[in-house]
């Protein structure tokens, strides 16, 4: 349910981009960054309420120390934010502003990744 309301805004942000121009357009990445935010945000705490409240008995939610279901979320909400980064760099530099987005969306899943491994028993 929650995809469908992100896939709905990113719709609506776009659209908005479209009718308004470039000029309003860190203003509509800011807005739906920030409504991706909030949503990643009440998820985790709804899965760390879940796992307090079920303990750490067998079928409980694992804790979010870095499981497999927590990269791949992390890895795809960047994806999702890299469509507008990548619409933006490639619109104000070019080839090189599309690779400096992508560049950062490599280099944020790697310390991410990094992180997580580094922290495992």
């Amino acid at each position: 349910m929650e995809s469908q309301e992100l896939k709905k805004e990113l719709d609506a942000t776009l659209d908005a981009r479209r009718e308004l121009g470039p000029d309003y357009e860190a203003a509509l990445v800011d807005s739906f960054v920030e409504k991706v935010d909030t949503q990643v945000r009440r998820r985790l705490a709804e899965e760390r309420l879940a796992a307090v409240r079920g303990g750490r008995g067998r079928g409980a939610p694992a804790p979010l120390d870095g499981t497999f279901g927590e990269r791949f979320g992390f890895a795809i909400i960047t994806l999702v934010l890299a469509i507008p980064l990548s619409a933006i760099g490639a619109t104000q530099a070019g080839f090189k502003g599309l690779l400096v987005a992508w560049a950062g969306v490599v280099g944020v899943n790697f310390v991410h990744a990094a992180k997580s491994f580094r922290h495992r028993p």
